[in-house]
């Protein structure tokens, strides 16, 4: 069964495809399909309403069940931002460098303690008929002081778990705790329902 990603990120593509081929569901993106879906206004106020509001959208363009997720990292000692604002946070959209640069001044001088974080992931699946799921994963860690790695993207090269960066960690060390990996993975025991 065929559903369309929304989103033309090629990485969050590949998490996707490897976790959930198992089902039988092949993930394509609507440039794969030589398919527009027009940009939406992600105008939530949570990570659940902005993925529902790109599923929506992918879903009623194409026709087809449509999965959306929206991530980003949520640090601690920045009251919870940037939260929903992660690929934008410096002001353009998913320019990591910038994020990362700034995310790293915003941190400047704030001991190892105080740098904790995490990483959200709401995954929202919609059909056709109007079926619709959402679930969200987490994983928690911490800001290194500097990038480390070349692996994953976003915030990967800051982020620390068990020690190291995820830019450090494969993409399949990865998708066993990070949060789109764990958001997934339920996915897959909802779909798993009615599929």
């Amino acid at each position: 069964m065929d559903f369309i990603l929304a989103t033309n990120n090629m990485k969050k593509l590949g998490e996707m495809q490897r976790i959930l081929s198992p089902l039988g569901i092949n993930v394509v993106t609507a440039k794969m399909l030589g398919i527009t879906i027009p940009d939406v206004e992600e105008n939530g106020t949570t990570f659940e309403e902005n993925a529902r509001i790109k599923a929506l959208s992918a879903c009623e363009t194409t026709g087809m069940p449509a999965i959306a997720d929206d991530s980003g990292i949520c640090v601690d000692y920045l009251d919870g931002a940037p939260g929903i604002f992660s690929a934008r946070f410096s002001g353009g959209h998913g320019n990591d460098e910038a994020n990362n640069d700034l995310l790293l001044e915003k941190l400047s001088g704030v001991p190892m303690e105080q740098r904790t974080a995490y990483y959200a992931c709401a995954i929202c699946c919609v059909f056709p008929d109007g079926r619709e799921i959402t679930v969200r994963g987490e994983c928690h860690g911490h800001i290194g002081f500097e990038r480390d790695g070349n692996e994953g993207f976003g915030y990967d090269p800051l982020f620390i778990i068990n020690g190291k960066a995820f830019g450090r960690y494969t993409a399949e060390e990865k998708d066993k705790i990070s949060h789109r990996g764990k958001a997934l993975r339920l996915l897959t025991k909802e779909l798993e329902k009615i599929i």
